[in-house]
């Protein structure tokens, strides 16, 4: 047990409104036209369109051959609902998906209408109106409470339906799980790294410092980070081991979310991180310590025999923001240590992969999307060549509805991967390149699904799957957004 409950029950819902009662009709009589989850469901806000799985693009990839057909996935859940108490619980993928407005809270007289219906409500949860009211007040106030990115502009929408994704995933203070789905209802450092980031970005930062604070909690004393933790802080829930990124980044974390802090606080959150940070530093000094560091799983989760890109670009990255905090925590020793270490490891990771084109492997050039590691937001120093290397991993791992997979030697099922996908998009906003970051948002946004959620995966067709909401997706759409707002 994870100890996040599925539902809760609570009072009986009152007689259904009118507005409900129209908007359940209409959608429950595309749903029988059509025999899909109508898009013209989505909440309030949402596009009509939203999760219709149309496709785009022609890209096929070149990665290790499959079979084939294209992989068929399903979509595990359509969205996280917020219940009274600050509970979570999954909208089913066929359901008919009815929030109050500008909420992931669901609309308690629609569900009675789909009910006497006989269709698949937002939830199966009984909810009465005034708790659903409550709920819906409680997470306006958090969104009025910071930024939604792209105001006023065409991904307006996408970066709201992100940040209420990230509230949704956020099931204690400063535990945000990847996704809901059983196998994803953990913490991984990686995606709270980034998740820490969006949210001090787009003016959340007590939450921001919350996930941090989370992380501090559950790192090995000697600075180490297992793959993922559960919930309640209690350790792994498995035994897949150490993951050497996960150091990485959350000292890339740290500083960023520093960055966002008010100047006059800034010492204060510096000193709060400082443990954290210099207990990382310390760990990824000795996995740099003879340049490059071991072999270990990087963000792709499998076993590897040689160091990969995904690995030792973090460490480099988070060895440079080890140094800023330390040095504004007071602690001008272990600050000096890490930016050292930061440009002897930098050093190592040039000589080794870039003559591979920044590729997986320093051995051998095989496109991946760790090569946006050694870019901006992450690197402060971009290596000669590295922006033209990133450019060019792209046809390698474009995918039929024209989003990426994780690297060119990824399987060639179709699939598009929205944490890559999302991830370029950033970069290239970054990078001040409107074009390309456009793009890749524009296919996130017309692949979402019925509840406006942000997926995991994308079918060939467009269609989302998998795990929906992805909080690292989430996250690296409101970076992306956010710095397009700057470009």
């Amino acid at each position: 047990m994870l100890g996040v409950p599925d539902t809760v029950v609570v009072s009986r819902p009152r007689r259904p409104r009118t507005r409900a009662v129209v908007a359940l009709v209409a959608a429950l009589l595309t749903t029988a036209a059509s025999g899909a989850v109508p898009a013209g469901a989505a909440p309030a806000g949402t596009a009509a369109g939203v999760g219709t799985g149309a496709a785009a693009g022609v890209g096929t990839g070149v990665g290790a051959p499959t079979d084939a057909a294209h992989a068929q996935i399903p979509l595990y859940q359509q969205a996280v609902a917020v219940l009274p108490g600050g509970r979570r619980t999954g909208v089913p993928a066929d359901a008919v998906p009815l929030f109050l407005p500008g909420t992931r809270v669901a609309d308690p007289a629609a569900a009675v209408l789909a009910a006497a219906l006989g269709a698949s409500p937002t939830t199966s949860v009984h909810v009465g109106p005034a708790a659903a009211a409550a709920a819906a007040a409680e997470q306006q106030a958090w969104l009025a409470a910071g930024d939604v990115p792209g105001a006023g502009g065409p991904h307006e929408d996408l970066a709201r339906a992100a940040l209420l994704d990230l509230h949704s995933l956020t099931v204690a203070d400063g535990v945000v799980v990847a996704g809901w789905s059983s196998h994803w209802r953990y913490v991984w450092p990686r995606d709270s790294a980034f998740v820490a980031v969006a949210l001090a970005r787009t003016g959340h930062v007590d939450d921001a410092l919350a996930v941090l604070d989370f992380l501090a909690q559950v790192q090995e004393p000697d600075g180490a980070f297992h793959a993922r933790y559960r919930t309640d802080g209690s350790g792994p829930p498995d035994d897949r081991g150490l993951q050497a990124d996960g150091t990485g980044w959350a000292m890339w974390a740290a500083g960023l979310v520093l960055a966002e802090v008010d100047a006059d606080e800034r010492t204060a959150v510096a000193q709060r991180l400082a443990p954290l940070v210099e207990r990382s530093a310390t760990h990824a000094l000795d996995l740099v310590a003879g340049g490059l560091p071991p072999a270990s799983p990087d963000y792709w989760e499998v076993d590897e025999q040689e160091v990969t890109l995904g690995t030792a670009a973090p460490l480099v990255a988070g060895l440079e923001q080890a140094g800023v905090v330390l040095d504004a925590a007071g602690r001008p020793g272990p600050a000096r240590a890490a930016a050292a270490g930061a440009t002897r490891a930098r050093r190592a990771v040039v000589e080794a992969f870039g003559p591979t084109d920044y590729g997986r492997y320093a051995t051998r050039t095989v496109p991946d999307a760790a090569s946006a590691f050694v870019l901006a937001p992450f690197w402060t120093h971009q290596p000669p060549g590295a922006v033209d290397a990133w450019r060019a991993s792209v046809p390698s791992m474009r995918r039929p509805a024209d989003g990426l997979a994780p690297g060119g030697a990824w399987r060639r099922d179709g699939v598009s991967w929205t944490p890559q996908t999302t991830l370029y998009a950033w970069v290239a906003a970054e990078q001040g390149d409107v074009a390309r970051a456009t793009h890749w948002l524009d296919v996130v946004e017309r692949s979402r699904t019925p509840s406006g959620a942000i997926p995991e995966k994308i079918l060939a067709d467009g269609t989302p799957a998998a795990v929906a909401p992805l909080g690292w997706s989430a996250a690296c759409v409101l970076l992306a957004v956010d710095a397009l707002d700057d470009a």
